[in-house]
C-alpha cells in the first residue's frame, strides 16, 4: 500500500502526518520499506501509539464508572441530568486527550469535540434552567390566583364578548344594506366581511387574556414546549458543529482496503465493519431483498409456472401440457429485472464501502449517520421521491416493453399459442423482404401510414393556425362566438363524431346523397380506397384543428403588441408581420407539441377502425389481414388481437417504434426551442 506524505481532510485541506511510522513508509524507497515494516513492532511511534490505545481503553472503562456514580449522586430532573452528564464526560475527555494531541489526530478530534460539547451544553443548561425557573414562577402564580376575583373577570369577559358580537352583527348588517343598495360591489362586500370577522376573532382572543389564569396556563404550556424543542434544536446545532470539525480533522490508518471485496456478497456487512451502523441496517434490508425475494424468484422457486431466469431460455419447452410459454417469458423477464436490481445493489454497496476505505487511507473520515442524513436531504431527496415511481415504471412499462421485444423473436402465431420457441430474426427478415403472411402488405401499409400522418397532421395544423390568425384580428367582431364554434370538434367526443361521419358517407348517407344531388355523381366512398383515405384525412384535419386553434390562440394573445407597432413604423405589410413575427414566435413555443401531433396521428387507431374498420378490403394486394385504409397501428391490432399473429405483430411494433422515436428526436432536435434549452 502506497502512503502519501500529507493527509487530506473532507474539505480538501492538507495536513502533515502525526504518525511517524506511516510518514517513514511514505518517504522511503521500496527496499527501505521492507526494512521499516520488519521493524514495525519496535518503532518508537508505534510503541507510543499502542500505549495511547491501552490508556484510552482504560480511560473509557473508568469513565463509564464515573458517569454511573455521577448519575447516582445527582438528583437533577430528567432534562438537566443527561446534559450535565455530557458536560462531565466532555470535561473528563478534554483532560485525558489533551496530553495526546501531538500524537494522534484521533486525540485532536476527541479534544475538539469535548471542547465544543462543554461550550454548547453549558450554555444550553443555563438556558434550560432559566426556562425552568420561569416555569416555577408561573406555577406559583397559578396557585395564588383568587377564584372569586377571577369570576368577576370572567363575567367582564362575557359582557365584552357579547358587546363585540353585537358590534360585528351591526357591521355585517350595514355591509349587507350597502350591497343591496349597490353602494359596494359583491367582491368588496366579501372582502370587508372577512376583515370584520377577522378583527372580531382577534379582539375576542385579546379579551380572553384578561383571564389571568388562562394567560398563565398558556405561558406554562409555551415554556414546556420551549424546553422540549430548544434541547432538540441546540443539540442539532452541536451535531452540525461536530460534523464540521470531523470534516476538517483527518484520520491516519495503516489499512489495506480489502473489506469491500470480502463483503461484496452481503450488502451492509462492509458498512458494519466501517462502523456506519444505520447505513448498514439499510443495506441489510437490501440483502434480505436479494436472498429472500430476488434469488428464490430468479431460481424459479416462487414462480407461478415458470422456471425463473432459465424459463426465459426454454420457454416451457418440454414442460407439462398446462405450461404456457408466455408465462415462462414474463416470469423470466421479471427474474431478469430482479437480477439487474440485485447486481445494482451489490455494486452500490461495494462502491460505498470502497470509497470509505480509500478515503480513510487519504485521511478523510467516514460520514456519521448525521452527515449521511444531511447529504440525503440535500442531494438524495429527488432519488428517494422518484424510487416508488421507478418501481411502478419497471412493472407497468418496462416489463410489457421487454415482453414485446422478446415475442418479436419467437414464432407465436395461431398454431403456437400455448407453446412457442425462439426463431431469431426470422420475423424481421420477412418484413424486410416483404414476404410471408404479414410482410406482403407491410410496405403498402407503411406508405399509406406516412401519407396519412403527414397529410392529416399538416392540414390540421394549417387549418387551426389560420383560423386562430383570423379570429385574432382586431377587425373581427364576435370573437367569442367564432372561438366556441371552432372548438366544437374538440368538445364533442371523437368517438361520436367519427361514427356520425362514417354513417353520413355510407351508401344512402347524408353527405353522399347531398353530393349526388349537387353534382350528379353517385359515390361509394367506403368501398373506394382513394375516397376513404381522402375522407379520413379531411375528417382528422377537422377534428385536430381545434387543439391547434386553442394552442395558437393562447400563444398569439401573449405576443407583445410593441412588436407589431414597431413593424408598422418600419412599413411592414400584414403578410410580412405574419411571416417575420407571428409564425416564428408561435412555432418556437409550440414546436414540441406540434411534433407530438405527428406522433399521435401515426398511431391514431380509433379513427381508422371506427370509420371503416380499415377497409375497403382488397385481398389481392393486402391479403386477408388488412384493408386499404389500415395504418400500421390498426394492422398490428388485426395481426395480434383478431388473428393471433403476436410475433410478427410485435416485430412490426418494434420497427415502427424505433423509426417513430428516431424521427421525433431528429425533428425535435432541429427546433429552436430545443437548441436554446
Amino acid at each position: 500500500m502506497v502512503y502519501s506524505k500529507t493527509l487530506t481532510d473532507n474539505t480538501g485541506g492538507t495536513h502533515p502526518r502525526k504518525n511517524m511510522y506511516l510518514l517513514s513508509l511514505a518517504e522511503a524507497d521500496p527496499e527501505r520499506i521492507k526494512t521499516i515494516r520488519a521493524l514495525k513492532k519496535t518503532n518508537s511511534y508505534n510503541i507510543k501509539l499502542k500505549e495511547f490505545k491501552a490508556e484510552r481503553k482504560l480511560f473509557q472503562k473508568q469513565l463509564k464508572e464515573k458517569l454511573k456514580n455521577f448519575s447516582e449522586s445527582n438528583s437533577e430532573d430528567r432534562e438537566i441530568l443527561p446534559l450535565k452528564k455530557k458536560v462531565f464526560s466532555a470535561e473528563q475527555k478534554q483532560t485525558f486527550y489533551k496530553d495526546f494531541i501531538e500524537l494522534s489526530y484521533d486525540a485532536v478530534l476527541e479534544y475538539k469535540i469535548a471542547e465544543l460539547e462543554i461550550q454548547h451544553i453549558t450554555e444550553l443548561i443555563k438556558h434550560i434552567e432559566n426556562l425552568k425557573n420561569e416555569l416555577s414562577k408561573q406555577k406559583e402564580k397559578l396557585i395564588k390566583i383568587d377564584e372569586a376575583e377571577r369570576l368577576d373577570i370572567l363575567q367582564k369577559i362575557k359582557t365584552l364578548t357579547l358587546e363585540r358580537k353585537q358590534q360585528l352583527d351591526n357591521d355585517l348588517k350595514s355591509l349587507a344594506e350597502k350591497k343591496t343598495k349597490k353602494l359596494i360591489s359583491k367582491k368588496a362586500y366579501k372582502t370587508e366581511s372577512k376583515a370584520k370577522k377577522r378583527s372580531f376573532k382577534d379582539d375576542i382572543t385579546s379579551v380572553s387574556f384578561l383571564d389571568t389564569k388562562m394567560s398563565i396556563q398558556e405561558e406554562i404550556k409555551n415554556l414546556k414546549y420551549r424546553i422540549k424543542t430548544d434541547i432538540k434544536t441546540k443539540s442539532r446545532v452541536l451535531e452540525a458543529d461536530i460534523s464540521a470539525i470531523r470534516r476538517k480533522t483527518p484520520i491516519e490508518l495503516e489499512h489495506i482496503p480489502l473489506i469491500s471485496y470480502f463483503t461484496f456478497l452481503i450488502p451492509g456487512l462492509g458498512q458494519l465493519f466501517n462502523k456506519q451502523y444505520v447505513k448498514a441496517a439499510l443495506f441489510f434490508l437490501g440483502t434480505v431483498f436479494i436472498y429472500v425475494i430476488a434469488v428464490p424468484y430468479i431460481l424459479g422457486f416462487t414462480n407461478y409456472q415458470g422456471g425463473g431466469i432459465t424459463g426465459l431460455i426454454n420457454l416451457a419447452g418440454g414442460g407439462a401440457k398446462i405450461d404456457k410459454s408466455i408465462i415462462f417469458m414474463i416470469e423470466g423477464i421479471i427474474s431478469l429485472l430482479l437480477t439487474v436490481f440485485s447486481v445494482l445493489l451489490y455494486i452500490i454497496s461495494f462502491k460505498d464501502v470502497r470509497n470509505v476505505e480509500l478515503n480513510a487511507v487519504k485521511g478523510i473520515r467516514r460520514n456519521t449517520w448525521f452527515e449521511s442524513k444531511r447529504s440525503i436531504e440535500r442531494e438524495g431527496f429527488p432519488y428517494l421521491i422518484s424510487f416508488p415511481a421507478l418501481i411502478i415504471i419497471v412493472f407497468i412499462i418496462v416489463v410489457p416493453i421487454l415482453t414485446t421485444v422478446f415475442i418479436s423473436f419467437t414464432n407465436m402465431d395461431p398454431t403456437h399459442q400455448n407453446k412457442f420457441s425462439w426463431i431469431g430474426l426470422q420475423n424481421y427478415k420477412l418484413l424486410a423482404a416483404g414476404s410471408g403472411i404479414a410482410g406482403k402488405a407491410f410496405y403498402l401499409i407503411l406508405g399509406w401510414t406516412l401519407i396519412w400522418t403527414v397529410g392529416a397532421s399538416t392540414l390540421s395544423i394549417a387549418i387551426g393556425f389560420i383560423l386562430s390568425l383570423i379570429v385574432n384580428q382586431e377587425r373581427i367582431r364576435g370573437k367569442a362566438v367564432f372561438r366556441t364554434i371552432y372548438l366544437l370538434p374538440w368538445a364533442v367526443p371523437a368517438f361520436i363524431t367519427i361514427m356520425f361521419f362514417s354513417i353520413m358517407v355510407s351508401r344512402g348517407g347524408l353527405i353522399t346523397e347531398l353530393i349526388e344531388k349537387i353534382s350528379g355523381l353517385s359515390l361509394d366512398i367506403k368501398n373506394n380506397a382513394h375516397l376513404t383515405r381522402t375522407s379520413l384525412i379531411l375528417l382528422q384535419s377537422w377534428l385536430g384543428s381545434s387543439y391547434i386553434f386553442l394552442l395558437s390562440t393562447g400563444v398569439l394573445q401573449g405576443i407583445p403588441k410593441d412588436l407589431y407597432e414597431a413593424a408598422d413604423i418600419d412599413g411592414a405589410t400584414g403578410f410580412q408581420k405574419a411571416i417575420k413575427i407571428t409564425v416564428p414566435l408561435v412555432l418556437f413555443q409550440t414546436a414540441p407539441l406540434l411534433i407530438i401531433q405527428y406522433a399521435f396521428n401515426f398511431n391514431n387507431f380509433s379513427i381508422i377502425y371506427l370509420f371503416n374498420l380499415g377497409g375497403p378490403f382488397n385481398p389481392s394486394k393486402y391479403g386477408n389481414l388488412a384493408g386499404a385504409s389500415d395504418i400500421l397501428i390498426s394492422y398490428i391490432y388485426k395481426l395480434t388481437i383478431e388473428n393471433q399473429y403476436q410475433a410478427i405483430g410485435a416485430a412490426v411494433t418494434m420497427v415502427i417504434s424505433l423509426v417513430l422515436m428516431f424521427i421525433a428526436f431528429l425533428n425535435f432536435k432541429r427546433t429552436k426551442s430545443f437548441k436554446e434549452n
